[in-house]
């Protein structure tokens, strides 16, 4: 009613010719009541712009300078590891020399040539002796240990043939594993050391398909030298390899003739269940829990 009656004012002094000053206070007195209806929530008080002004206080002066704490903590974290790795000794040794002699004298299939190899002995002995002046550090990788000493119980065995030539079988030789041929470094090794205390106890059971005690029912001697840097891949090959080779084990899904080397190591194929765990990984035949199995016997003649 008042806004009415203040418009009816506003026309009739506008329409008598009433003054610009008593149109404008007219306005003043028409618009007031609507600012005080439409107008804004009240400001925040005194209390709450304190408690807003505490938490800030707060989050500047605990949480970031926490915060920036821990960041720079795991910053300064990160560029140390860094730092010590780029600093780490890292392998040197490599087994050119070696794998140049095996890709001279060992077939694709893994027959060995020892004849040449005869020819080629002071490269095989200058490698040996290489290998006695660089042994593993224990800031090596697993990788580069067992690089270096699957190569060298390799490299090893064939020197043993040649000391003994000519033979039929290693077998031929009084105790050959026992046969302390080799300084590497300040000790004198043995095969059986090397295969015993060194490579099993690095908790692998693949290592049983890359070492060779130059038989025929051994696993294939690799015409190339292992590297750390491929050494997952090689070891997975060389156990497919050997499982898929029927001169060496035949396998169905119910049925298992196995290689002898399962039944000698039996404790290092069960770290992570039971044989046929073990084997169903590698083999290209899904093998059934109960299936059957007996080993063959063991062919010691030369892998020639």
């Amino acid at each position: 009613m008042k806004y009415f009656l203040a418009v009816l004012t506003f026309c009739f002094i506008t329409s008598c010719g009433g003054t610009k000053e008593t149109v404008t206070q007219t306005q003043k007195e028409v618009v007031t009541p609507v600012e005080k209806v439409t107008a804004p929530a009240a400001p925040v008080t005194p209390v709450e712009t304190t408690v807003i002004d505490a938490k800030e206080t707060i989050q500047a002066a605990v949480v970031t300078p926490a915060e920036t704490a821990i960041e720079a903590s795991v910053e300064k974290a990160s560029e140390t590891v860094e730092k010590v790795v780029a600093i780490a000794p890292k392998p040197t040794v490599t087994h050119t020399a070696f794998n140049t002699l095996l890709q001279k004298h060992v077939s694709t299939k893994g027959n060995v040539n020892y004849n040449g190899f005869r020819q080629d002995r002071s490269a095989l002995k200058a490698y040996i002796t290489y290998l006695g002046a660089n042994m593993p550090k224990d800031s090596w990788s697993k990788n580069d240990k067992l690089a270096y000493w699957i190569n060298a119980y390799n490299a090893l065995t064939i020197d043993l043939i040649l000391r003994h030539w000519p033979v039929k079988s290693i077998k031929d030789i009084s105790k050959p594993w026992d046969q302390r041929f080799w300084k590497l470094g300040n000790k004198w090794y043995n095969l059986n050391e090397i295969e015993h205390d060194i490579l099993r106890k690095m908790d692998d059971p693949r290592i049983h398909f890359a070492i060779v005690c130059a038989s025929f029912s051994c696993p294939k001697l690799q015409n190339k030298t292992f590297k750390a840097s491929s050494m997952d891949q090689q070891l997975t090959a060389a156990t497919k390899e050997f499982l898929s080779d029927k001169s060496r084990n035949t396998i169905t899904a119910h049925t298992l003739e196995l290689s002898k080397i399962f039944q000698w190591f039996s404790k290092d194929f069960k770290q992570n269940g039971n044989l046929i765990d073990f084997l169903n990984i590698y083999s290209n035949v899904k093998i059934a829990a109960n299936a059957k199995k007996r080993f063959k016997d063991y062919n010691w003649s030369l892998n020639e």
